[in-house]
């Protein structure tokens, strides 16, 4: 093992994103010593919205995250289904999905998570892994960054740098052999205001066949627009700028008030999320002493609304395991406690796609049938009682390294 001089074990940690940020926070807690390495020039910061679920709630509480992390749920408003020409009715909206979430921007709890971060703990932005190697004692890592190459030893390397990792091409093999990917879009941005249909603290839903709108509010800031699309060809959605693309998207038919502020909204936006809709699924999360953590590992998508608390979740739980056994050990049973929750989340993002994004007027109807459900004595109380104690609610607000 590679000794740090303070006795501890040295862990390199790819990607500071959210399950970079508190996996580095967690090892350093147990006396390990991380070293964070980030692609970008610096700390990225905004975000879509999000939603905080128990199982994320319980990690962020234990690393002394939660306290720091604002909750922006609007309280008071409606989510309205509205359509192009203004009519407008109440219906359900995030909130009414199985679970208790707290309403925020997914950049809430990196600045959080960020704070939380001890000062001895060395950040390297602009640097990449080119190369890993490893051995029944550590791993060797070639590093680039700067115009300059180092070669490095660790005791353990996290994979926490996304869809698309880098970690996960050099260790496990390509994106191809991993990424499921839906022909489906999604652009998400914070807008500038509220739209002018709307009262502050209202929610939205544009529904149509095969795309869709929806605008989330926060109680103390101007919502965010989420737009998702079906798509015949996911490499093609790529080729033109994104507003334009959003344009053609939900053209040619009039857009109507709410529809045209969001999408002149796109065009000014400091920061979108436009990428296609996919899982990363895999049959081990780990290989040797190189690991993989949130969506490098298991991408559950936005359909789920569970990616930030999976990340906190699986970082905490990594920790906890690391602290217990020896680092072959501790990864098998790491991966024996999540494994369960992320299946469930995967598979409930699938059934709950139908519900962001309708494809057809069948699914449409299905939607409809359930606003209207909830205002029905029986079957209103039926759904009421599977959003906060079904199986959905009580897997998404489980802690994780208590269960």
């Amino acid at each position: 093992m590679t000794k740090t001089q303070d006795g501890g074990h040295r862990v390199l940690v790819v990607g500071l994103g959210i399950s970079g940020i508190t996996t580095a926070l967690r090892l350093r807690e147990i006396g390990w010593t991380p070293v964070i390495i980030e692609r970008a020039p610096e700390r990225r910061t905004g975000g879509y919205f999000v939603g905080l679920f128990g199982a994320g709630k319980a990690a962020a509480r234990r690393m002394g995250v939660l306290d720091r992390i604002k909750d922006r749920t609007s309280v008071g408003g409606h989510n309205f289904e509205i359509d192009r020409t203004g009519n407008r009715r109440v219906s359900i909206g995030f909130r009414d999905l199985p679970g208790k979430p707290l309403m925020l921007l997914r950049g809430d709890v990196e600045q959080a998570a960020f704070e939380g971060l001890p000062d001895d703990v060395e950040i390297r932005f602009g640097t990449v892994p080119t190369a890993i190697t490893q051995d029944a004692d550590g791993v060797t890592v070639t590093l680039s960054g700067g115009g300059r190459t180092s070669t490095e030893r660790f005791d353990l390397v996290v994979g926490a740098d996304g869809l698309r990792s880098s970690v996960r091409q050099m260790v496990f093999g390509p994106h191809e052999s991993y990424l499921h990917r839906f022909d489906k879009m999604v652009a998400a941005f914070a807008l500038p205001d509220s739209l002018s249909e709307l009262a502050g603290g209202d929610g939205a839903t544009l529904l149509e066949p095969g795309r869709s709108m929806w605008i989330f509010p926060f109680a103390d800031h101007a919502p965010c627009a989420m737009l998702s699309w079906q798509t015949e060809d996911v490499d093609a959605e790529f080729t033109k700028p994104h507003a334009e693309r959003l344009r053609e998207v939900f053209g040619p038919e009039p857009l109507g008030r709410a529809l045209e502020e969001t999408l002149a909204a796109a065009e000014h936006a400091e920061a979108m999320l436009f990428d296609s809709i996919a899982q990363v699924r895999m049959g081990r999360w780990s290989r040797g002493r190189v690991v993989l953590v949130g969506d490098s590992a298991w991408c559950v998508t936005l359909w789920a609304g569970m990616g930030v608390s999976a990340g906190l979740a699986g970082a905490d739980l990594l920790a906890t395991m690391l602290q217990r056994y020896p680092v072959d050990r501790a990864l098998a049973e790491w991966e024996r406690r999540l494994r369960p929750y992320i299946d469930f989340y995967q598979h409930n993002a699938v059934q709950q796609r139908a519900f962001f994004l309708p494809v057809n007027r069948w699914e449409m109807l299905l939607r409809r049938f359930l606003t209207r459900g909830h205002k029905m004595p029986v079957v209103g109380r039926f759904i009421e009682q599977q959003r906060t104690s079904g199986k959905a609610s009580r897997m998404k607000e489980a802690d994780i390294a208590c269960v």
